[in-house]
């Protein structure tokens, strides 16, 4: 770690571009072999690949920090030039990386030379003056990448590294990097017993054990009651269908890359779903609808393949199966308004109840070359549905799906980390793909428009935000064991199967705890499950007829009746405490 003084501030951006340049340049002192290839400013720092052949260690990354601090200490300008592209491929004669980075650049475009001491890089700028403007950094980890992001080109070493304006931020960041790692939903979902992902099926495949199934079907349940008082009406689909319908979507054509390969099966060749969309869309034109008809609403928790890259994969976040709480609305033009508010209204309903209530609006608009008439239709009721909740939001320029503009909603977790979560989407493409029409009032045929609606989005990826906002410690609504009940001794065992036949009797989920061990062992284990309640049965307790309350989070233990108990659950349940 290095902490140096400097007066100026450029941008997060640039101050981070120069510590990629600077990291390069030690490399080069250090490890003259290491081929450097890129080096970009990231979200909360930067990394450089390099082409080395012996791995980099801790120890290395070590004698790098030592030589960034004196790199930085010198503080050399940053100094750039405009070059020809033959003078850029000379001067990088000796890596093959950087001469193919130089023959790519488009024509159009200045080639540019960046030095500092005497490291020179091919860049394209946005840096700090000087080097000296680098006040504090730190080398985080080293990685594997592939050259420019392709399997099939050689393998290359990346070093991460974060740099910010002042030790002050970098303490801050890292001290968010060490909560984070104590949240990390695979590290958890290990511990409490929650989920695998088992290798032997095959990675991004999740199995969800019963702990972790207990939540899914909490959420599942949750959302349903939403759909009910909604007018949804359930749906589902098969996870195996044809090729074809994938063509007629557009989705083979713009997704294909997304979705595993065909399946041939006597003569006919058939795909894992990636979406439920398609499915939907065959049950509504599966009889004549007319305008009394509409809106219709179906839904689905719809399970959906999905092909990533094994690079990519990461605990329940990025998979390969996946469920979503998706559904879809037909409706006539002029119910869009409406229905699109009710969906936000949903939107915002669900994201309450599970605790996130710092949200983000963000409205995608497809890229210019593919916008249509419609486009402007479907933007409007979007703005209009948030402008009708007083809900701020952003505009995301060229973010839209391949069939028309969407709303995204962001959420931020308990230590301030963004999340994308919900998506409703405004489809005019897929009902003029498919021909759906229904017939009006004026007796002729129309087309309705589509709204997708997916608000948890993935089941698993919601499951694993979820487990990392509330570090494992879900509420006693959402966890799956709410109550444990223990003995002091053996002697106090029936009254502890008593009470608990009690509380499952309200319709609580208990654990008997009747092992021979010592109090204070099945307390901590208890506590490192993070059970909400923990109620101790001893020779009062039995005379009394109460319990002994160990309420997570709570240091003051407490003495109540079984009943006042059960009310306190009762409440504290009811009110998603």
């Amino acid at each position: 770690m290095a902490d140096v003084i400097d007066d100026r501030r450029p941008s997060l951006p640039e101050l981070r571009h120069t510590a990629a340049h600077v990291l390069a340049y030690a490399v080069q002192d250090l490890f003259p072999e290491a081929k450097p290839t890129i080096g970009p400013a990231i979200e909360n720092g930067f990394y450089y690949d390099f082409d080395r052949e012996s791995p980099f260690t801790p120890e290395d990354l070590e004698r790098l920090e030592r030589r960034m601090a004196e790199i930085v200490k010198a503080d050399y300008p940053m100094t750039g030039r405009v070059v020809t592209r033959q003078e850029a491929i000379d001067a990088f004669a000796g890596n093959p990386y950087k001469v193919e980075l130089a023959r790519d650049i488009p024509d159009a475009e200045p080639i540019t030379l960046y030095t500092i001491g005497e490291f020179t890089d091919l860049c394209r700028g946005g840096h700090a003056d000087s080097t000296g403007a680098i006040r504090a950094f730190k080398l985080m980890s080293v990685a594997g990448a592939y050259w420019r992001g392709d399997e099939h080109n050689p393998m290359l070493q990346r070093i991460y590294g974060t740099a910010w304006h002042d030790r002050a931020e970098l303490d801050a960041h890292l001290a968010r990097l060490e909560e984070a790692q104590a949240r990390d939903h695979r590290k958890l979902g290990a511990e409490l017993d929650l989920f695998s992902i088992e290798e032997q099926a095959g990675g991004g495949l999740v199995f969800w054990h019963p702990k972790g199934a207990v939540i899914r079907g909490i959420i599942e349940n949750f959302i349903r009651e939403g759909l009910r008082e909604r007018g949804y009406q359930p749906v589902v689909t098969p996870h195996v269908v044809s090729e074809r319908l994938y063509e007629i979507s557009g989705h083979l054509e713009n997704f294909g890359e997304n979705m595993f390969g065909p399946i041939e099966v006597e003569g006919q060749t058939f795909r894992l779903k990636p979406m439920n969309c398609p499915g939907h869309i065959l049950i509504y034109e599966s009889k004549l609808r007319s305008y009394r008809d509409l809106p219709i609403r179906y839904s689905e928790f719809g399970t959906v393949y999905r092909f990533e890259r094994s690079g990519v994969l990461h605990g329940l976040t990025r998979v390969r199966g996946f469920t979503q709480d998706d559904a879809h609305l037909f409706c006539m033009p002029e119910q869009l308004q409406h229905e699109f508010e009710q969906t936000v209204e949903e939107a915002r309903r669900l994201m309450d109840a599970f605790g996130f209530t710092d949200m983000q609006y963000v409205l995608s608009r497809r890229a210019e070359k593919d916008r249509t008439e419609t486009d402007e239709i479907a933007e409007d009721a979007i703005r209009k549905a948030l402008e009708s909740n007083n809900l701020p939001y952003d505009v995301d320029e060229g973010g839209g799906a391949f069939y028309g503009p969407k709303l995204d909603i962001n959420v931020h977790d308990a230590i301030g980390r963004s999340w994308q979560l919900g998506t409703v989407q405004v489809d005019f493409v897929l009902p003029a793909r498919f021909g759906l029409k229904y017939r009006g009032s004026d007796s002729q045929d129309h087309r309705p428009v589509m709204i997708h609606r997916a608000l948890a989005g993935s089941l698993e990826r919601f499951f694993g935000i979820l487990i990392e906002h509330y570090g494992g410690a879900f509420p006693a609504w959402l966890a799956p064991i709410q109550v444990v009940v223990t003995a002091i001794s053996q002697d106090q065992n029936a009254y502890a199967r008593e009470v608990t036949a009690r509380l499952e009797g309200a319709g609580f989920r208990v654990t008997l705890d009747e092992s021979n061990e010592k109090l204070g062992y099945k307390i901590r284990h208890w506590k490192t499950q993070k059970v909400p309640y923990i109620l101790v049965t001893g020779k009062q307790e039995v005379v009394d007829g109460t319990v002994n309350v160990n309420q997570r989070g709570v240091d003051e233990k407490r003495n109540i009746s079984v009943e006042s108990f059960v009310e306190e659950l009762r409440k504290t349940i009811e009110a998603k405490q």
